[in-house]
C-alpha cells in the first residue's frame, strides 16, 4: 500500500451507537422527539422526518452520520437534528468532530466494507461489524481536509438546489390546491370563485360540490396511462443486458441508477421502444408495492425498460404538463387510488382502475384556467428541471472526485488556490 494511504478500523476514528426502537405505542405523527426507524425517508444528505416518539431509546445528535444497518445496508445521511434512531440505523460520530470526513470515508469504502471477509454482501450489520470496518484513507490530515471541503461544497450546492426545488414545488402545489380543489380560482372579475359566492353544484361521483358547469373526467382524458409491459412472462435476467428499473431505481433527477436496477434481456426493451416513448414530461406512478409514489421520468443515454410495478403517465397535450403532474401528485388523486388499491402485504392497483381515477375539467368559459395555471407555474417547472439537470452534473462530478481524491489520483492545490490537479502518476483504487 502507498505510504500516502493507510488502513484503520472505523472504531479508531469514530464512535458508533446502534439504534433501538421504542414500542410503537409511543409513536406520533406530530408530537415528541423526531424518530427514524431506518432509511425509508433518507434524502441526498438529510432525511425527512414524518414520525415522532415520546420515548427515546437511542439518540443521534445533530450532524452525526446515520447509516442503514439493514438491507439495503450502507445508505448514509446526516442527522438534521437530535433524533431517536431505531434498529434499522446506527449513528456514527467522529472522535475529532469531523463528521463530514467520516461520511465521505464511509461513502468511498462502503462497497468494500460490506464485502469484507466472506465476499458476500451483508443483509444486516451489527455494532461490532461496523466498529471493525476497515477504512482505507489518506494518511495526511491536510489531504483529508481538502478532499472533504471539495466534496462538501458540491454536496451543499446539490442540497441547496433541492431546497429551492422543494419550495418551488410547494408553491405550485398550493396554487393547484387553491384553484382545482378549493375552487377559489379567479372568476371573471378576478376574485376567488367559491369564497366570492360562485355557484356550486353537487356532484354524485365526487360526492362534493364543484363549480357550476364544471365536469368530471378520468385521468386518461388528459394523459395516456400506460402499462409498461403487459406480457405473458416475466423479464429474463441476464449478466450482460439492459437496466430494468422499478420506481425505487429512479432518483429525484429522473435518472436510472444502473447499479441498483436489474439487468434483463432485450425483449422488454424492444417492446417499450415500440409501444411508447419517454419524454421530458413523462411521469412514473407506483401501482404495485409503492402505490402512489410519483417520479419524473426522462430520456436516458442508454436503452432500458421500466417495471410494470409502475404506470407511465404521458400528458396528451404537452402544453399542460404541469397540470397533469400536480393532478397526480395531489392528495385528492391518491385518495381515489387508495379506494381501488387492494392487498395488504403488497398493495396494488390495476391499470384499468388507475385510468379511471376522476379529475376535474373546468367549464368552457374558464378553460383558459389550465393555460393560465401553466403560464404561472411554467417558470418554476422549468427552473426545477434546470436545477435537476445541474444536480445531475454535480452528482456525477462528486462521484468521480470521491475515489480520485481519496486514492490520490486527484490532488487539491494549496488552500490559496482553488484548482484540482491530477497526480503525476495515477494510483489504483487503494493507492497501491
Amino acid at each position: 500500500m502507498s505510504k500516502e494511504f493507510f488502513s484503520l478500523n472505523l472504531s479508531e476514528i469514530a464512535d458508533v451507537v446502534a439504534g433501538q426502537s421504542p414500542e410503537s405505542i409511543y409513536y406520533s405523527n406530530i408530537e415528541g422527539v423526531p424518530f427514524l426507524q431506518g432509511n425509508r425517508t433518507f434524502g441526498a444528505l438529510y432525511p425527512t422526518i414524518d414520525t415522532y416518539t415520546s420515548k427515546v431509546t437511542k439518540l443521534a445528535k445533530k450532524d452525526e452520520v446515520l447509516m442503514s444497518v439493514r438491507a439495503p445496508v450502507g445508505d448514509l445521511n446526516f442527522a438534521p437534528c437530535d433524533l431517536c434512531i431505531g434498529r434499522g440505523l446506527a449513528s456514527i460520530k467522529a472522535k475529532n468532530g469531523n463528521n463530514k470526513f467520516v461520511y465521505y470515508a464511509l461513502k468511498y469504502n462502503i462497497n468494500n466494507l460490506l464485502r469484507q471477509g466472506s465476499g458476500t454482501t451483508f443483509d444486516s450489520v451489527n455494532k461490532d461489524l461496523i466498529n471493525d470496518f476497515e477504512l482505507i484513507i489518506p494518511e495526511d490530515k491536510t489531504d483529508r481536509d481538502k478532499a472533504t471541503n471539495v466534496l462538501s461544497v458540491l454536496d451543499s450546492k446539490i442540497e441547496l438546489n433541492n431546497c429551492i426545488n422543494t419550495e418551488l414545488e410547494a408553491m405550485a402545489k398550493t396554487l393547484y390546491d387553491y384553484w382545482f380543489v378549493q375552487f377559489d380560482f379567479p372568476d371573471k372579475n378576478g376574485k376567488p370563485y367559491k369564497i366570492s359566492g360562485g355557484k356550486m353544484v353537487w356532484n354524485k361521483e365526487l360526492k362534493r360540490e364543484i363549480p357550476e358547469g364544471w365536469e368530471v373526467k378520468s385521468i386518461d382524458y388528459y394523459a395516456n396511462v400506460i402499462d409498461p409491459h403487459p406480457s405473458h412472462r416475466a423479464p429474463r435476467e441476464v449478466i450482460n443486458g439492459y437496466p430494468f428499473a422499478g420506481i425505487g431505481d429512479i432518483d429525484e433527477f429522473g435518472n436510472i441508477d444502473i447499479n441498483k436496477a436489474r439487468v434483463i434481456d432485450e425483449e422488454f426493451v424492444l417492446k417499450q421502444e415500440r409501444d411508447y416513448t419517454i419524454n421530458d414530461y413523462s411521469i412514473g406512478y407506483g401501482r404495485v408495492g409503492t402505490v402512489g409514489k410519483v417520479v419524473k421520468l426522462r430520456k436516458q443515454p442508454f436503452r432500458f425498460a421500466l417495471s410494470p410495478t409502475m404506470a407511465i403517465i404521458n400528458p396528451k397535450n404537452n402544453s399542460l404538463p404541469s397540470f397533469v403532474y400536480y393532478t397526480v401528485t395531489n392528495p385528492t388523486f391518491l385518495q381515489w387510488v387508495n379506494k381501488y388499491t387492494s392487498g395488504s402485504t403488497r398493495p396494488a392497483i390495476g391499470i384499468q382502475h388507475l385510468r379511471t381515477i376522476p379529475v376535474i375539467k373546468p367549464k368552457v368559459y374558464s378553460e383558459n384556467l389550465l393555460e393560465k395555471f401553466e403560464r404561472i407555474v411554467e417558470t418554476s417547472f422549468k427552473q426545477t428541471d434546470t436545477l435537476n439537470k445541474e444536480n445531475q452534473k454535480l452528482t456525477e462530478l462528486r462521484d468521480w472526485l470521491l475515489p480520485m481524491l481519496m486514492n490520490g489520483q486527484v490532488k487539491v492545490k494549496d488552500e490559496k488556490e482553488t484548482e484540482l490537479s491530477m497526480a503525476a502518476e495515477p494510483k489504483t483504487k487503494y493507492g497501491k
